[in-house]
């Protein structure tokens, strides 16, 4: 029974970076056309949702998005959820669509085809360079100036298995202080059982997500970044709670 199994998740990996392949390849030429231009980046977007669905639905997977809130369009967030698995990206891009931003580490702009487009469109961080982590800022408020949502995984990685929530970094919350801009805190809740960084594991099925109620931070000042930051993971860890993941 465990040669089976052991079969089947091997085939399972290769099927899904296979579909990640495939949906980029479908879409190439009109992807390619749409990060010519800064103010396009609408239109990849569009695309992106469209790969993100196409590579969860070919999983055999399926979402339920409980919302507390939906998101006005042309305005900013900074939106945030915890970071478990490598679906965190699609599910994220498929329950929301209003167009934003990710912020996420340098390393995955060296997977083929993906990284092409995810170097070029995201705002990459290299977290063992102090320098790079600064930049990141810039860039980022170039994004939100464009009326542009940012999306970052706070806890800056992804978690030992163990983990259920790491701790926080700053970086989200003390841009969204000096943006003025709501936080938006996302629970998931199925990723890491679907499909963890672990190969051996996974299956198809449910998704569950939950979009929380902005945090707000008109008025606050750096100097409120950890309260925010300690009430946003709260919610976050409050949610996993009541999905029985602790």
């Amino acid at each position: 029974m465990r040669i089976v199994k052991i079969i089947f998740w091997t085939l399972w990996r290769i099927w899904f970076y296979a579909l990640m392949g495939f949906f980029i390849l479908l879409m190439f030429p009109f992807l390619v056309v749409s990060i010519l231009r800064e103010e396009w980046y609408k239109y990849f977007f569009f695309m992106a949702r469209i790969w993100a669905k196409g590579i969860l639905f070919g999983m055999g997977f399926y979402y339920k998005v409980d919302r507390e809130q939906v998101l006005k369009s042309r305005k900013s967030y900074m939106i945030v959820a915890n970071h478990t698995s490598m679906i965190d990206i699609m599910l994220m891009l498929a329950i929301e669509s209003n167009p934003f931003v990710f912020v996420g580490k340098k390393e995955l702009a060296k997977i083929p085809l993906f990284g092409f487009f995810y170097k070029r469109t995201c705002i990459l961080v290299d977290r063992n360079s102090s320098r790079s982590r600064f930049e990141v800022y810039d860039l980022a408020q170039k994004r939100l100036k464009q009326g542009l949502s940012i999306c970052i995984f706070p806890e800056g990685g992804v978690p030992d298995e163990s983990v259920v929530l790491d701790e926080f970094k700053d970086g989200a919350f003390r841009l969204a202080i000096e943006h003025q801009i709501p936080i938006v805190p996302m629970t998931f809740a199925d990723n890491k059982k679907r499909l963890s960084f672990t190969f051996f594991s996974g299956s198809p099925g449910l998704l569950r997500a939950r979009i929380h109620s902005s945090i707000e931070t008109q008025g606050l000042s750096l100097d409120n970044r950890k309260e925010v930051k300690d009430k946003a993971r709260s919610v976050i860890l409050d949610q996993l709670n009541k999905y029985n993941l602790i």
